[in-house]
């Protein structure tokens, strides 16, 4: 039987309207959620720009889910397919809600912090546009300056320098005027000395104290001036609008700022001062690298301005020089003239005084030996010292030439040192005992016997020290003492300059001098060692001298690697010469090259050579007539000629001694000696010979020696000078 009653419910189906009124009320709470968390966001979003979206979307969102509240008490019984649609349906929307509003919650903040990225990017991508705009001005800059420096240092003329950076600035910069205002050489001025466009005239000047140039000058960058400033007016008098002006220092270097050792230095107050004009009539202002690039353009074009002072200044220099150069130079080779002059003057002039000399010592020598009255002994005697004392003269002014003209050389030697100041005590003694002076000598015990040295030089420097003592004492004694000096001896505060070394090879002779003469003022002492010098106060008309005996003992004395002086506490209280010098000890004693003569025995003094057979050769007869006067004497049976020619024509095996004149005319002397040993192949039967020369210097006796001459002998000879060089040749074969 029909009915109009619904169905009861069985109890599946009224599980699934549980299950709609569940997802009815999840979907409800899931809708009135999301608006609320959009709202949230817009809050808390400041870069959103559609909000009215996100209001339009909430408010959908909110009916839809009061619809969903509605169904709650609105629901009626459907059949059981419609049922189950609605509720898969429901479910699915109720799980796909609630999952949304779900994944709001964690991506709202995601949200937020990548338009908070997006911001900060925003802003750094700003900042860095303008940093890469600062950069590119920096390159600009950059290669302007690069540029204008290749410019201004491609040349270092001053000139060029300032104008190309003037027209280069301009061109940079592209400015309407640029102007550079120079010091006057007074100080007190700035005068217009370049422009870019010549619109003024250069020469105007304005002063250097106005305020507005003490103002750029105390800035150490580029500073903005009044257009209407006197070094910016620069631009014809128009009714425009002038463009903003900038002036900076350029640093100047002072010539006159060279120090001593040659580097310049650069004076703080003074300065160029560089004017720089925009355009007129225009917006355009100074920009920060604008400045920059002014500021490092003056710096630039001090430091070429310096250098280009500096070239200058080293060109001067230069140009002098090279004129103190030519003119050294020409001083230098009037000054070897004038050396050559006088060496020349002085190697005549020796030969032409010693000529005669030899005739005057000789025949005085040869008078003196005669039969003579009292009184006329006495004038020979005083015939041979002035004789003697002018040939000393000679031989002093020969010596102190080639010592000053660096030509003298020592003729080192082995020699008899315990010999060589007896041999000076036996010639010192007898003139001592005229007046009456005891004459001492000690020699200490460490002292070597035999040495290496000078030993002409060494006697010449003893006889000058030990004559002056006896020439300036009266009475009283003179005392000699040699000692091989210790090290502790050797330093001497009046000589700095003094560095003996001791080794084993040298010894340091140290001798010392003491007279009780007449003293000397300490003050003049170290006039003495001049040339020239005399103690005036002690020297008389008889003492004699030159005054060139210790000038010349000083420099033999430095030959030595010595040192020489002299002490006395005064006059009237005597005085003290002390001199050190330097000789060599040898390994044997028979090191020798020829052994020391001490003189000759008392009965060679009178001995003669009767029979002897001499060739004498020289080319001044009167020369040859005095030499074969002095042999004859002696008992030579003397044979003499005028050329070497005749020499080798006449010269047999019978002629023992051949004596010939260095300065002969005609075949040289040299030639002479190679032919006679050309002539006599053997040694026994060839003559000794003898060279007689009036040339002191060195070269001539190694000549001598070296085409085999037997010895050399200085003229002026006296007839003692013949009888020892005789003995010696027939002793020895050969003479020192």
């Amino acid at each position: 039987m029909d009915c109009n009653c619904f169905d009861p419910l069985l109890p599946a189906d009224e599980l699934l309207m549980k299950y709609q009124y569940i997802s009815d009320f999840f979907i409800a709470i899931a809708y009135f959620s999301i608006p609320i968390e959009l709202v949230y966001f817009v809050q808390k979003s400041a870069v959103f720009p559609y909000r009215w979206v996100l209001v339009q979307f909430g408010a959908f969102i909110v009916l839809c889910g009061a619809t969903h509240l509605i169904n709650l008490w609105t629901s009626t019984p459907h059949t059981r397919t419609v049922a189950m649609v609605m509720t898969i349906a429901k479910f699915s929307t109720a799980a796909v809600s609630c999952a949304t509003a779900v994944m709001l919650v964690h991506i709202i903040p995601d949200l937020l912090s990548v338009k908070t990225r997006e911001l900060f990017l925003k802003n750094k991508a700003a900042e860095l546009d303008r940093e890469m705009g600062l950069i590119r001005t920096q390159e600009e800059t950059g290669r302007y300056v690069r540029m204008l420096t290749h410019e201004i240092r491609s040349t270092l003329d001053r000139h060029t320098i300032l104008k190309t950076t003037l027209v280069e600035l301009g061109r940079a910069l592209q400015l309407e005027e640029c102007a550079l205002w120079m010091p006057t050489r007074t100080g007190v001025e700035l005068q217009l000395s370049y422009t870019l466009h010549h619109q003024n005239p250069v020469g105007f000047t304005v002063p250097i104290q106005l305020p507005v140039i003490n103002q750029v000058f105390s800035a150490n960058r580029a500073v903005k001036i009044s257009p209407n400033s006197p070094v910016a007016r620069l631009r014809p008098a128009r009714k425009y609008m002038p463009g903003e002006v900038v002036a900076v220092r350029v640093p100047l270097l002072h010539l006159s700022n060279f120090q001593t050792n040659d580097w310049p230095e650069l004076s703080p107050k003074s300065y160029a001062l560089m004017v720089l004009m925009l355009p007129s009539n225009s917006a355009r202002q100074w920009h920060v690298h604008e400045l920059e690039l002014v500021d490092v353009v003056a710096d630039q074009v001090a430091v070429a301005l310096s250098h280009a002072a500096i070239l200058e200044e080293s060109m001067r220099a230069r140009d002098l020089l090279m004129e103190q150069n030519v003119a050294l130079d020409l001083a230098r080779r009037e000054a070897e003239t004038a050396v050559r002059a006088r060496n020349d003057f002085l190697g005549v002039m020796n030969h032409e005084m010693r000529t005669p000399m030899h005739a005057v010592i000789a025949l005085s020598s040869l008078l003196q030996e005669s039969e003579l009255t009292p009184e006329q002994r006495l004038m020979v005697e005083t015939i041979l010292k002035s004789s003697n004392l002018l040939a000393t003269l000679i031989n002093d002014v020969l010596d102190l030439s080639r010592l000053e003209d660096g030509s003298l050389q020592l003729d080192v030697g082995t020699f008899n040192l315990h010999a060589l100041f007896r041999e000076v005590l036996n010639l010192i003694k007898p003139i001592a005992a005229v007046k009456k002076l005891f004459v001492t000598l000690s020699l200490s015990s460490d002292l070597p016997e035999v040495a290496i040295g000078d030993e002409k030089r060494l006697m010449q420097i003893l006889l000058n020290v030990v004559g002056n003592a006896v020439k300036f004492s009266k009475e009283g004694s003179v005392s000699v003492s040699a000692v091989a000096a210790k090290s502790e001896s050797l330093i001497d505060p009046r000589a700095p300059e003094f560095f003996p070394v001791q080794s084993e090879n040298h010894f340091y002779l140290r001798v010392q001098v003491k007279d009780t003469g007449s003293g000397i003022n300490p003050q003049d002492i170290p006039k003495l060692f001049c040339k020239f010098a005399q103690n005036q106060e002690l020297a008389t008309k008889n003492s004699g001298g030159t005054g060139l005996g210790l000038a010349i003992c000083k420099r033999f004395v430095n030959l030595m690697e010595g040192h020489i002086w002299i002490e006395s506490e005064g006059v009237g209280k005597g005085s003290t010469a002390i001199f050190i010098v330097k000789l060599g000890i040898p390994g044997r004693l028979n090191e020798s090259k020829l052994p020391f003569m001490p003189g000759l025995p008392a009965n060679h003094m009178q001995m003669t050579f009767q029979g002897l057979k001499v060739l004498v050769m020289d080319d001044n007869g009167f020369s040859r007539m005095v030499t074969k006067t002095l042999l004859v004497h002696l008992g030579c049976d003397v044979t003499t000629i005028g050329s070497g020619d005749e020499c080798l024509r006449v010269l047999t095996r019978e002629h023992k001694v051949v004596i010939m004149d260095v300065s002969i005319t005609g075949m040289n002397c040299y030639d002479v000696a190679v032919s006679v040993h050309e002539k006599f192949g053997k040694r026994y039967e060839r003559p000794l010979i003898v060279a007689l020369t009036g040339n002191t210097d060195q070269v001539t006796k190694e000549n001598c020696m070296r085409v085999g001459m037997d010895g050399v002998i200085l003229k002026p000879v006296s007839i003692d000078k013949v009888r020892s060089v005789l003995s010696e040749l027939l002793e020895h074969g050969t003479v020192l």
